[in-house]
């Protein structure tokens, strides 16, 4: 599977971040891979029933409805038809009583949820959580066009391999992933996908650019 993450970047937003989705539906349509579209909240509402791929969002706060001014709440991307949610992503860090709570709602509101860790010790403390998935991603290679967490840490996925499958929790690889040969690096250690930005959502061509990541998948 490939997250991609629209992030905030005007490439991504209002018509040009649809112009994106689209690219990515038909570029969904030519492989068996899932491709995840991790949106802002702003532009959920306005891509739900535009794509038939399953819309996340990059984060929620672990609240029902009531008086909490600026927060994004777990129903309401439901309501959206959103599917889910990156929680404690490195550029938008919460706290572990935060966290545990988050994942929570996110289970009681039947979404699922990707949650994120800069180092083996904290990937243990989040996979008791039991999300849906765990993601490694060393906060100084995240959003690198030159170094992937593949390249320069393999042995670090490999550890956050072993304690994902002791949990069962699936492993998402990112950090600075750009090359069909980072994809099948983590592929070949035991991850079971990736999360990207970037490398897709800044590219003169996205198109290319997640073919080439696909071709990663390739045994």
């Amino acid at each position: 599977m490939i997250f991609v993450n629209f992030k905030t970047y005007q490439e991504s937003t209002g018509e040009r971040g649809l112009s994106l989705l689209n690219i990515l539906g038909e570029v969904a349509g030519t492989t068996s891979v899932p491709i995840i579209p991790v949106v802002s909240i702003l532009d959920l509402a306005y891509f739900s029933g535009k794509t038939l791929l399953p819309l996340w969002v990059q984060h929620t706060d672990p609240f029902d409805y009531g008086a909490h001014t600026g927060f994004v709440l777990a129903d309401e991307v439901f309501r959206l038809y959103g599917k889910g949610t990156f929680l404690n992503h490195s550029e938008h860090p919460i706290s572990m009583r935060t966290l545990s709570l988050s994942v929570k709602k996110v289970k009681d509101t039947k979404l699922q949820s990707l949650v994120f860790a800069k180092d083996i010790e904290t990937l243990e403390k989040v996979i008791k959580l039991n999300p849906s998935y765990v993601s490694y991603e060393p906060p100084e290679l995240v959003g690198s066009t030159t170094t992937s967490v593949a390249s320069a840490k393999p042995e670090i996925i490999s550890e956050a391999v072993e304690v994902s499958r002791k949990s069962g929790v699936p492993l998402v690889v990112g950090a600075g992933i750009h090359s069909k040969e980072d994809v099948s690096k983590s592929i070949e250690l035991g991850a079971k996908g990736i999360a990207v930005a970037t490398n897709i959502v800044k590219a003169q061509d996205p198109k290319a650019s997640l073919l080439n990541l696909l071709e990663g998948f390739k045994k």
